[in-house]
C-alpha cells in the first residue's frame, strides 16, 4: 500500500481476513436482491473503468486513494498479462458496483472495490465468490477486517497460515 507513486511498502496485515469461498454467507434480503435480478454482473468487460471508480469512491475515515497513477499502470499492466481482473456490476447499462484484485489461479488477492449503489459490490463480491468456488479456489484474500466482510463469512487468520496458503 502506498500514497504517492515515491515510496512502495510492502503491507502484510496480521492477523489477516480471508474468505474461504465454501463459507460464503448470504442474507435473506441479499438471497432476494439476487433473486431479483436487478443487477447484471460481468467479468473483465471494463477492467480500467473499475480502478477508476475505486479510486475516486468516497471512503469514511480516509483522505484521498492509495490508487495512484503509478498503481493503475501496474494493475493495467497485470491485467494485460492475465494476473489481474475485475467484476463490473451493472444496472440499465450504467456501472454502479465492482471490484478488482489479483489472481493467482487458486488464491484471489482483492485490491479495491467500489459501489455507486447500495449492495451493487456485495452482488458483483457474491458473484466472485460462487465462480472462484466452481473453480477450486482456497480462499480470497481480502486484507484488513471488516464488519461488511465478517457478515458475507470471511474470518482472520494468523499472517503464517496466509503464507503457508500462497507457498
Amino acid at each position: 500500500w502506498f500514497e504517492s507513486d515515491d515510496y512502495l511498502v510492502w503491507w502484510s496485515p496480521d492477523p489477516r481476513m480471508v474468505l474461504f469461498p465454501e463459507k460464503l454467507k448470504i442474507s435473506k434480503s441479499t438471497k432476494k436482491i439476487l433473486k431479483d435480478d436487478c443487477f447484471k454482473v460481468t467479468f473483465n468487460q471494463s477492467f480500467d473503468e473499475v480502478v477508476d471508480c475505486c479510486a475516486k469512491v468516497k471512503r469514511f475515515g480516509q483522505n484521498g486513494t492509495w490508487i495512484t497513477d503509478g498503481l493503475k499502470k501496474a494493475y493495467n499492466l497485470l491485467h494485460k498479462e492475465g494476473h489481474a481482473f475485475s467484476v463490473e456490476v451493472w444496472k440499465d447499462f450504467e456501472l454502479v458496483g465492482g471490484l478488482y484484485g489479483i489472481d493467482l489461479g487458486d488464491i484471489f488477492c482483492g485490491e479495491s472495490m467500489f459501489s455507486k449503489e447500495n449492495n451493487a459490490s456485495k452482488i458483483g463480491f457474491i458473484h466472485l465468490i460462487k465462480e472462484l468456488n466452481k473453480n477450486g479456489y482456497k480462499l480470497i484474500d481480502c486484507q484488513v477486517p471488516s464488519a461488511h466482510l465478517k457478515s458475507l463469512g470471511a474470518e482472520e487468520i494468523s499472517r503464517k497460515q496466509f503464507l503457508n496458503y500462497l507457498t
